[in-house]
């Protein structure tokens, strides 16, 4: 799964790697965590990098209080489930990082969980492949945009750590495929496969990072 990351690389440096624009202010994140509004770029609005909240509110849903907000959806089963389905074809989006975090866990399920830090070899900044809708207040006519991010199985680097591991796209060609309305269901479907493992690598990082609170510099330290 995919349940915490960061995005610190500065402004200028995503607007020239994505071909797109902020359309407000966007402070750095070094422990994003779901229900935060974070940057993503939607397949409607390629040129533009909006804050979004993670934690997908589909259009459909009646009652808030008690409607599931996914954080994550499973490559394998986005065809299978109509909700998802029906946003693979018609809202996608790159959700925009530079590393995440995992937490190891041994000794059973009761064990102790140690968190890793993953990120690209050469720590620059990528996009996850993501899904995103829209849910309407019909009391108000407040328009609330949300977001999820994709998973599948890992990649050899991730396997020692999780089960899953977020769906990485492995380059521009790919995230513009990705928002690429012309392209098919099934291409989309392609392109959401483990990145690859001697592209990324991994540490430890302090227990610090298990509390969202916590959301500066110091968490992406490795652990003593």
């Amino acid at each position: 799964m995919c349940g915490r990351y960061t995005f610190t690389t500065p402004k200028p440096i995503i607007e020239q790697r994505f071909d797109a624009t902020f359309v407000q202010d966007v402070p750095p994140s070094y422990n994003a965590a779901p229900s935060q509004h974070l940057p993503i770029i939607t397949n409607a609005e390629p040129g533009r990098i909006q804050l979004v909240r993670w934690g997908l509110l589909p259009g459909w849903v009646k009652d808030v209080k008690t409607a599931p907000k996914p954080i994550n959806a499973r490559a394998e089963t986005l065809s299978e489930k109509p909700s998802f389905r029906q946003l693979l074809q018609r809202r996608r989006c790159l959700v925009l990082a530079d590393s995440f975090y995992e937490w190891q866990q041994a000794g059973g399920a009761k064990g102790p969980k140690t968190p890793h830090r993953i990120l690209l070899r050469e720590e620059q900044p990528f996009a996850f492949a993501g899904l995103w809708d829209e849910w309407a207040d019909r009391s108000t006519g407040e328009v609330v945009p949300t977001f999820t991010i994709i998973t599948t199985e890992p990649n050899e680097l991730m396997a020692s750590l999780h089960n899953r591991m977020p769906v990485i796209l492995p380059g521009r060609a790919a995230e513009l495929a990705w928002l690429d309305d012309g392209v098919s269901a099934a291409a989309h479907q392609e392109l959401l496969r483990p990145y690859a493992a001697d592209l990324m690598r991994e540490y430890v990082v302090s227990t610090q990072v298990n509390s969202p609170a916590n959301n500066d510099p110091a968490v992406l330290a490795p652990a003593a």
